[in-house]
């Protein structure tokens, strides 16, 4: 039994486990569309589902792009919060804001980025979009030089720029997973958080999940998935590493069985 998880002994009942979707449940692959859960993931989410508040998904994906590939539609109880917590997807209903005129305007303009560099690439998520260097030649350097431009799109579009793993997301100001952490812990009255996440965009659920332990009795567990490219950042922040979905999926049967 991996000993922090005996922090949650006695308060399973009240527990929120939320976990990123890309890097936590899926392993990274290049391309976003091909990326699936790991085998089994639906069971296992189901086994903790039976033990605690609540599971959530939050993800920068849409949310109902995370129930295909993840083949989650079965799992009781599941709550995805995509877009970072702008959409919501629970018992096979999806709720969804209309897109942000700033978002229309960005979508043009890292269009024009992109094609004028090779293998850089534009993710369109309807409520936010995204650069990827993943393909270029030198995707660090692609992304350096990517930066400035990707900042003065946003300035112009009223949105922020967020860096991840070879990637820039351009999205409305204020929205996070962190406000998306605080929102699920109000409505469900967790007196405990688990946060599973791997990369930069992770770091604003951490803050949260630390902030509600400081000022109030939660107490907060936060897990690294310890892929190949995971966040130096969320791995020094963490509780508890693990290598990758595979480790993250044996840490979930843990809770399940937790005592």
């Amino acid at each position: 039994m991996t000993p922090e998880l005996r922090r949650l002994s006695g308060r399973l009942g009240r527990t929120l486990v939320a976990l990123d979707f890309d890097g936590v449940l899926s392993p990274i692959v290049p391309d976003p569309a091909a990326a699936v859960a790991l085998p089994g993931t639906a069971d296992v989410l189901t086994a903790v589902a039976a033990r605690v508040a609540r599971v959530a998904v939050v993800t920068g994906r849409p949310a109902a792009d995370a129930v295909r590939l993840g083949g989650l539609s079965g799992v009781p109880g599941l709550v995805v919060l995509g877009h970072y917590g702008l959409q919501r997807w629970s018992d096979g209903a999806l709720a969804t804001p209309d897109s942000d005129d700033g978002v229309d305007l960005a979508r043009r303009r890292v269009a024009e980025l992109a094609a004028a560099r090779p293998g850089v690439t534009v993710e369109d998520k309807h409520h936010s979009v995204a650069l990827h260097t993943r393909s270029a030649p030198d995707p660090a350097a692609a992304l350096a030089e990517l930066r400035p431009h990707a900042d003065a799109v946003a300035a112009e579009a009223g949105l922020q720029v967020t860096p991840g793993r070879f990637v820039l997301e351009l999205r409305p100001v204020g929205v996070d997973k962190g406000m998306a952490i605080r929102s699920l812990v109000a409505e469900t009255g967790a007196t405990a958080v688990l946060y599973a996440g791997d990369d930069l965009g992770d770091l604003p659920a951490v803050a949260a999940v630390r902030d509600l332990a400081a000022s109030t009795d939660l107490v907060g567990l936060v897990v690294c998935s310890d892929a190949e490219e995971a966040s130096a950042e969320l791995r020094a922040a963490a509780d508890v590493v693990v290598p990758g979905p595979p480790g993250v999926q044996a840490l979930l049967r843990e809770l399940a069985a937790l005592d």
